[in-house]
């Protein structure tokens, strides 16, 4: 995180062992008032479309939550769609029978855009949900061309943003979504355990709630009555680390500050400069396929589980992450390996750090 960042987070959390919880919240209104600002303006959106939560994944969990699915309706999916959202798939075909499409892949990596297309208007889908950058891939997926699929046939649209918000330009707009779940962390540089979430016009004025508002998001307004919040607000819940908000706020400021199309640039180059050096070494193999790439960069090496790879990079000060087969089964599978290493250059990376994981790696790996 940005030292401005972590101050924020820490000045809140100081003021509520000052003064309370409730008491910093109204102290800092206006703070909390600029962190919608700030995230809304990330989004090309205003700050009535924008909810926080927790994290990406309760945002998603809301928004998909708020889909009144009946047996028989369709998911329309891709392959490349973030794990946790996979599994909650098939948690709707289980209880409300629900059934999952994933649309094919095109043979240069990405879904199939005549394939989805055609899905699209044979099936007609309750919801197509698709996720922006994938957490197994540096692939970008074409999340606009989509949204125009949705918009003609009318079919509501979600988009998982965790890793691409913070990384390049996000326009929901542009996308043509109805939602956009993300996270505060990753790319954005923001605290862990904060998130948000876009909700369209459209989706508030046809009155799409999440399962469970509280009275964050609803008044209780008669004993057998509730009112929805007019805005976004609606998918909110009660109970908020106001600190973490207002740090995610300010991480957006900070990005939107630096640009994000200069981080783009800057995040992608190195990405592509580190998968020609790996390229280059033996027993590497590059896992990144698709039209587009993004700033992650996945690979596997023979011979090594890539939690063993983790662990001895960090003996070496280089953090990775690492995925094993069941964090994405479908793409794995396909690609014929059990996991892969992840390496994520940022902006503030450089040429020569780059330099330094390939030289360790090839110290592991003999």
């Amino acid at each position: 995180m940005p030292r401005s960042v972590i101050e924020t987070v820490e000045s809140h959390f100081q003021l509520e062992a000052n003064i309370g919880g409730y008491e910093a919240e109204s102290e800092a209104a206006n703070e909390i008032a600029m962190a919608y600002e700030h995230v809304s303006k990330l989004l090309a959106t205003t700050p009535f479309n924008i909810a926080f939560s927790e994290h990406a994944t309760a945002s998603f969990v809301a928004a998909i939550s708020s889909v009144p699915f009946v047996s028989g309706d369709v998911v329309l999916t891709t392959v490349n769609d973030y794990v946790s959202n996979q599994i909650q798939y098939l948690a709707l075909a289980q209880r409300f029978g629900v059934e999952v499409v994933h649309a094919p892949e095109a043979p240069e990596g990405g879904v199939d855009l005549v394939e989805i297309e055609a899905l699209i208007h044979r099936l007609r889908p309750k919801l197509v949900a698709v996720t922006h950058i994938p957490t197994n891939s540096g692939l970008v997926q074409n999340v606009e061309a989509i949204g125009a699929m949705c918009r003609a046939e009318d079919v509501l649209y979600l988009v998982d943003g965790c890793q691409s918000v913070g990384q390049m330009p996000v326009d929901v707009q542009a996308i043509g979504c109805d939602y956009f779940s993300a996270t505060a962390r990753k790319y954005l540089r923001g605290p862990r355990g904060a998130g948000f979430l876009y909700v369209s016009d459209r989706a508030l004025a046809l009155g799409y709630e999440p399962l469970f508002p509280d009275l964050r998001g609803a008044d209780w307004v008669a004993p057998g009555m509730y009112q929805p919040a007019p805005d976004a607000k609606r998918f909110e819940t009660w109970e908020f680390a106001w600190g973490l908000v207002r740090g995610t706020g300010e991480a957006a400021r900070y990005a939107l500050d630096i640009g994000i199309e200069p981080i783009r640039d800057r995040a992608w180059k190195l990405a592509d400069h580190l998968r020609s050096l790996l390229h280059q070494q033996d027993k590497v193999t590059v896992l990144d396929h698709g039209k587009v790439l993004g700033a992650t960069v996945t690979a596997s090496v023979d011979g090594w589980a890539p939690a063993d790879l983790v662990r001895e990079l960090r003996e070496h000060g280089i953090n990775t992450t690492g995925q094993e087969s069941i964090d994405a089964i479908i793409d794995y599978t396909q690609k014929g390996v059990d996991g892969s290493l992840r390496i994520s250059p940022h902006y503030f990376n450089t040429e020569e750090e780059l330099s330094v994981f390939i030289s360790s790696l090839d110290e592991i790996i003999r």
